[in-house]
Protein backbone atom coordinates (compact mmCIF):
# COMPACT_ATOMS: atom_id res chain seq x y z
CA UNK A 1 0.00 0.00 0.00
CA UNK A 2 1.44 3.04 -0.86
CA UNK A 3 2.64 5.38 1.58
CA UNK A 4 0.11 8.28 0.88
CA UNK A 5 -2.87 6.13 1.67
CA UNK A 6 -1.33 5.00 4.72
CA UNK A 7 -1.78 8.66 6.37
CA UNK A 8 -4.14 9.62 4.53
CA UNK A 9 -6.50 8.83 7.53
CA UNK A 10 -4.04 10.64 9.74
CA UNK A 11 -3.70 13.78 8.17
CA UNK A 12 -4.95 17.26 9.68
CA UNK A 13 -7.72 17.33 7.30
CA UNK A 14 -9.12 13.50 8.48
CA UNK A 15 -8.50 14.30 12.22
CA UNK A 16 -10.53 17.65 11.70
CA UNK A 17 -13.09 15.20 10.12
CA UNK A 18 -13.05 12.76 12.91
CA UNK A 19 -13.49 15.73 15.87
CA UNK A 20 -16.65 17.17 13.80
CA UNK A 21 -17.95 13.28 13.85
CA UNK A 22 -17.31 13.10 17.40
CA UNK A 23 -18.74 16.46 18.12
CA UNK A 24 -21.81 15.94 16.07
CA UNK A 25 -22.61 12.63 17.41
CA UNK A 26 -22.24 13.63 21.72
CA UNK A 27 -24.99 14.17 23.50
CA UNK A 28 -27.22 17.09 23.62
CA UNK A 29 -27.40 18.63 26.73
CA UNK A 30 -30.50 17.92 28.47
CA UNK A 31 -31.02 21.66 29.59
CA UNK A 32 -31.22 22.21 25.43
CA UNK A 33 -32.84 19.44 24.82
CA UNK A 34 -36.19 19.71 26.69
CA UNK A 35 -36.68 23.34 26.08
CA UNK A 36 -36.00 22.12 22.20
CA UNK A 37 -38.54 18.98 22.33
CA UNK A 38 -41.38 21.44 24.38
CA UNK A 39 -40.67 23.97 21.78
CA UNK A 40 -41.55 21.45 19.11
CA UNK A 41 -44.50 20.03 20.97
CA UNK A 42 -45.55 23.31 21.35
CA UNK A 43 -45.67 23.73 17.35
CA UNK A 44 -46.71 20.37 16.24
CA UNK A 45 -49.35 19.30 18.64
CA UNK A 46 -51.90 21.59 18.02
CA UNK A 47 -51.75 20.15 14.26
CA UNK A 48 -52.03 17.26 15.63
CA UNK A 49 -54.96 17.59 17.21
CA UNK A 50 -56.15 19.50 13.98
CA UNK A 51 -55.61 16.11 12.23
CA UNK A 52 -56.95 14.03 14.81
CA UNK A 53 -60.69 15.81 15.02
CA UNK A 54 -60.60 15.77 11.78
CA UNK A 55 -63.84 14.24 10.49
CA UNK A 56 -62.88 11.71 7.93
CA UNK A 57 -65.73 9.56 7.21
CA UNK A 58 -67.78 12.68 6.36
CA UNK A 59 -64.51 14.70 4.79
CA UNK A 60 -65.58 14.14 1.32
CA UNK A 61 -69.49 15.33 1.88
CA UNK A 62 -68.06 18.55 3.80
CA UNK A 63 -65.42 19.53 1.34
CA UNK A 64 -67.97 19.47 -1.86
CA UNK A 65 -70.48 21.34 0.52
CA UNK A 66 -71.65 24.13 -1.65
CA UNK A 67 -70.17 26.63 1.06
CA UNK A 68 -67.03 25.45 1.29
CA UNK A 69 -66.45 25.48 -2.35
CA UNK A 70 -67.74 28.33 -3.03
CA UNK A 71 -65.53 29.84 -0.05
CA UNK A 72 -62.08 28.02 -1.54
CA UNK A 73 -62.60 29.54 -5.21
CA UNK A 74 -62.93 32.95 -4.01
CA UNK A 75 -60.12 32.40 -2.13
CA UNK A 76 -57.95 30.75 -5.37
CA UNK A 77 -59.36 33.34 -7.58
CA UNK A 78 -58.26 36.81 -4.79
CA UNK A 79 -54.97 35.33 -4.09
CA UNK A 80 -53.98 34.93 -7.72
CA UNK A 81 -55.31 38.30 -8.25
CA UNK A 82 -53.36 39.87 -5.55
CA UNK A 83 -50.22 38.15 -6.72
CA UNK A 84 -50.30 39.01 -9.78
CA UNK A 85 -51.20 43.02 -8.54
CA UNK A 86 -48.00 42.36 -6.26
CA UNK A 87 -46.02 41.42 -9.58
CA UNK A 88 -46.79 44.32 -11.04
CA UNK A 89 -46.13 46.64 -8.42
CA UNK A 90 -43.58 44.72 -6.66
CA UNK A 91 -41.07 43.96 -8.83
CA UNK A 92 -40.65 47.05 -10.24
CA UNK A 93 -40.10 48.38 -6.52
CA UNK A 94 -37.72 45.46 -5.64
CA UNK A 95 -35.51 46.53 -8.89
CA UNK A 96 -35.54 50.20 -7.25
CA UNK A 97 -34.60 49.62 -3.84
CA UNK A 98 -31.62 46.98 -4.91
CA UNK A 99 -30.14 48.36 -8.16
CA UNK A 100 -31.01 52.17 -7.34
CA UNK A 101 -29.61 55.08 -4.63
CA UNK A 102 -31.97 57.66 -4.17
CA UNK A 103 -31.99 59.54 -0.70
CA UNK A 104 -34.34 58.20 1.39
CA UNK A 105 -33.64 54.52 0.37
CA UNK A 106 -33.94 52.97 4.03
CA UNK A 107 -37.09 54.79 5.06
CA UNK A 108 -38.85 53.27 1.74
CA UNK A 109 -37.89 49.79 2.73
CA UNK A 110 -38.72 50.17 6.12
CA UNK A 111 -42.26 51.26 4.86
CA UNK A 112 -42.44 48.45 2.11
CA UNK A 113 -41.89 45.78 5.01
CA UNK A 114 -44.56 47.57 7.66
CA UNK A 115 -47.20 45.28 6.71
CA UNK A 116 -44.96 42.15 7.81
CA UNK A 117 -45.58 43.39 11.54
CA UNK A 118 -48.69 45.85 11.12
CA UNK A 119 -51.63 44.46 12.91
CA UNK A 120 -54.07 42.97 9.88
CA UNK A 121 -56.76 44.71 10.92
CA UNK A 122 -54.87 48.28 11.18
CA UNK A 123 -53.96 47.32 7.70
CA UNK A 124 -58.09 47.19 7.02
CA UNK A 125 -58.60 49.99 9.20
CA UNK A 126 -55.73 51.85 6.99
CA UNK A 127 -57.20 50.38 3.47
CA UNK A 128 -60.83 51.76 4.76
CA UNK A 129 -59.26 55.24 5.53
CA UNK A 130 -57.57 55.53 1.78
CA UNK A 131 -59.94 53.75 -0.21
CA UNK A 132 -62.83 53.87 1.48
CA UNK A 133 -66.15 55.94 0.03
CA UNK A 134 -65.02 58.90 2.23
CA UNK A 135 -61.43 57.73 2.11
CA UNK A 136 -58.80 59.85 0.56
CA UNK A 137 -58.83 57.91 -3.15
CA UNK A 138 -62.45 56.21 -2.43
CA UNK A 139 -64.39 59.57 -2.56
CA UNK A 140 -62.94 60.79 -5.42
CA UNK A 141 -62.99 56.98 -7.51
CA UNK A 142 -66.86 56.81 -6.25
CA UNK A 143 -67.43 60.49 -7.31
CA UNK A 144 -65.68 60.56 -10.60
CA UNK A 145 -66.40 56.72 -11.89
CA UNK A 146 -69.01 55.20 -9.45
CA UNK A 147 -66.55 52.69 -8.18
CA UNK A 148 -66.75 51.14 -5.04
CA UNK A 149 -64.08 49.29 -3.35
CA UNK A 150 -65.14 48.38 -0.04
CA UNK A 151 -67.09 45.52 0.70
CA UNK A 152 -66.18 44.05 -2.97
CA UNK A 153 -64.44 41.12 -4.17
CA UNK A 154 -61.85 43.60 -5.77
CA UNK A 155 -61.46 45.12 -1.86
CA UNK A 156 -60.85 41.29 -0.45
CA UNK A 157 -57.69 41.43 -3.19
CA UNK A 158 -56.34 44.85 -2.30
CA UNK A 159 -56.41 43.65 1.32
CA UNK A 160 -54.71 40.54 0.37
CA UNK A 161 -52.36 42.36 -1.76
CA UNK A 162 -51.48 45.27 0.89
CA UNK A 163 -50.45 42.40 3.32
CA UNK A 164 -48.55 40.03 1.14
CA UNK A 165 -46.63 42.29 -1.12
CA UNK A 166 -43.66 42.76 1.40
CA UNK A 167 -43.12 38.82 1.05
CA UNK A 168 -42.65 38.92 -2.91
CA UNK A 169 -40.46 42.52 -2.83
CA UNK A 170 -38.14 41.01 -0.10
CA UNK A 171 -37.41 37.92 -1.94
CA UNK A 172 -37.14 39.75 -5.24
CA UNK A 173 -34.93 42.25 -3.76
CA UNK A 174 -32.62 39.50 -2.40
CA UNK A 175 -32.26 37.78 -5.58
CA UNK A 176 -31.33 40.62 -7.34
CA UNK A 177 -28.48 41.83 -4.59
CA UNK A 178 -27.69 38.21 -5.54
CA UNK A 179 -27.56 38.34 -9.33
CA UNK A 180 -24.48 38.97 -10.95
CA UNK A 181 -24.70 42.90 -12.65
CA UNK A 182 -21.88 42.01 -14.84
CA UNK A 183 -24.25 40.76 -17.01
CA UNK A 184 -26.51 43.58 -17.24
CA UNK A 185 -23.54 46.04 -17.93
CA UNK A 186 -21.77 43.61 -20.46
CA UNK A 187 -25.83 44.12 -21.95
CA UNK A 188 -25.50 47.73 -21.91
CA UNK A 189 -21.90 47.78 -23.40
CA UNK A 190 -23.73 46.05 -26.54
CA UNK A 191 -26.03 48.67 -26.81
CA UNK A 192 -29.21 47.41 -24.89
CA UNK A 193 -31.55 50.14 -22.87
CA UNK A 194 -32.29 49.76 -19.28
CA UNK A 195 -35.97 48.61 -19.87
CA UNK A 196 -34.21 45.86 -23.01
CA UNK A 197 -31.58 44.33 -20.41
CA UNK A 198 -34.31 44.28 -17.60
CA UNK A 199 -36.17 42.27 -19.64
CA UNK A 200 -33.53 40.25 -21.56
CA UNK A 201 -31.10 39.93 -18.52
CA UNK A 202 -32.34 40.58 -15.07
CA UNK A 203 -35.72 39.09 -15.32
CA UNK A 204 -34.52 35.61 -16.17
CA UNK A 205 -31.05 35.83 -13.53
CA UNK A 206 -33.45 36.15 -10.89
CA UNK A 207 -36.71 33.80 -11.75
CA UNK A 208 -36.55 31.80 -9.24
CA UNK A 209 -36.49 34.59 -7.00
CA UNK A 210 -39.56 36.04 -8.35
CA UNK A 211 -40.99 32.46 -8.62
CA UNK A 212 -40.26 31.83 -4.92
CA UNK A 213 -41.42 35.75 -3.51
CA UNK A 214 -44.63 34.61 -5.63
CA UNK A 215 -45.31 31.64 -4.01
CA UNK A 216 -45.00 32.82 -0.44
CA UNK A 217 -47.17 36.00 -1.80
CA UNK A 218 -49.81 33.53 -2.88
CA UNK A 219 -49.84 31.54 0.50
CA UNK A 220 -50.27 34.82 2.31
CA UNK A 221 -52.66 36.10 0.29
CA UNK A 222 -54.66 32.96 0.72
CA UNK A 223 -54.36 32.68 4.55
CA UNK A 224 -55.17 36.59 5.08
CA UNK A 225 -57.94 37.22 7.87
CA UNK A 226 -57.85 40.31 9.63
CA UNK A 227 -57.28 43.32 6.57
CA UNK A 228 -60.02 41.17 4.69
CA UNK A 229 -63.00 41.33 7.35
CA UNK A 230 -61.81 44.55 7.69
CA UNK A 231 -62.17 46.35 4.63
CA UNK A 232 -63.93 43.91 2.34
CA UNK A 233 -66.38 41.92 4.94
CA UNK A 234 -67.94 38.63 5.47
CA UNK A 235 -70.21 38.27 2.56
CA UNK A 236 -70.45 34.60 1.52
CA UNK A 237 -70.05 33.95 -2.52
CA UNK A 238 -68.69 37.99 -2.47
CA UNK A 239 -66.00 38.59 0.24
CA UNK A 240 -65.81 35.20 2.26
CA UNK A 241 -62.76 33.51 1.39
CA UNK A 242 -61.47 30.28 3.33
CA UNK A 243 -60.02 32.42 6.65
CA UNK A 244 -63.45 34.47 6.87
CA UNK A 245 -65.51 30.67 6.58
CA UNK A 246 -63.44 29.03 9.25
CA UNK A 247 -64.28 31.81 11.54
CA UNK A 248 -67.88 31.81 10.78
CA UNK A 249 -68.20 28.22 10.90
CA UNK A 250 -66.52 28.14 14.59
CA UNK A 251 -69.35 29.62 15.73
CA UNK A 252 -72.15 27.07 14.03
CA UNK A 253 -70.40 24.06 13.01
CA UNK A 254 -67.06 22.92 14.30
CA UNK A 255 -66.37 20.03 12.51
CA UNK A 256 -66.91 22.19 9.08
CA UNK A 257 -64.49 24.72 10.85
CA UNK A 258 -62.00 21.61 11.65
CA UNK A 259 -62.59 20.73 6.93
CA UNK A 260 -61.90 23.81 6.40
CA UNK A 261 -58.68 24.62 8.46
CA UNK A 262 -57.25 21.12 7.23
CA UNK A 263 -57.64 22.48 3.53
CA UNK A 264 -56.09 25.58 4.48
CA UNK A 265 -53.02 23.79 6.39
CA UNK A 266 -52.72 20.82 3.48
CA UNK A 267 -51.73 24.46 1.16
CA UNK A 268 -49.54 25.80 3.83
CA UNK A 269 -48.01 22.30 3.92
CA UNK A 270 -47.37 21.85 0.21
CA UNK A 271 -45.89 25.41 -0.46
CA UNK A 272 -43.27 24.60 2.39
CA UNK A 273 -42.18 21.51 0.67
CA UNK A 274 -42.58 23.30 -3.01
CA UNK A 275 -39.74 26.16 -1.37
CA UNK A 276 -37.58 23.76 0.47
CA UNK A 277 -34.83 23.19 -1.57
CA UNK A 278 -34.60 27.01 -2.00
CA UNK A 279 -34.74 28.16 1.28
CA UNK A 280 -33.37 25.45 3.47
CA UNK A 281 -30.31 24.12 2.84
CA UNK A 282 -29.15 20.72 3.29
CA UNK A 283 -26.46 19.51 6.16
Amino acid sequence: MPTSAKTAGTGPVARLRRGRTRRGSAGVPVALAVPALLGLGFLVLPLAGLLIRTPWTSLPQRLTAPGVLEALRLSLVTATAATLLCLLLGVPLAWLLARTTFPGRRLVRALVTVPLVLPPVVGGVALLLVFGRRGLIGGWLDETFGITLPFTTTGVVLAEAFVAMPFLVIAVEGALRGADARYEEAAATLGAGRWTAFRRVTLPLVAPGIAAGAVLCWARALGEFGATITFAGNFPGRTQTMPLAVYLALEQDLEAAIVLSLVLLVVSVAILASLRDRWITSP
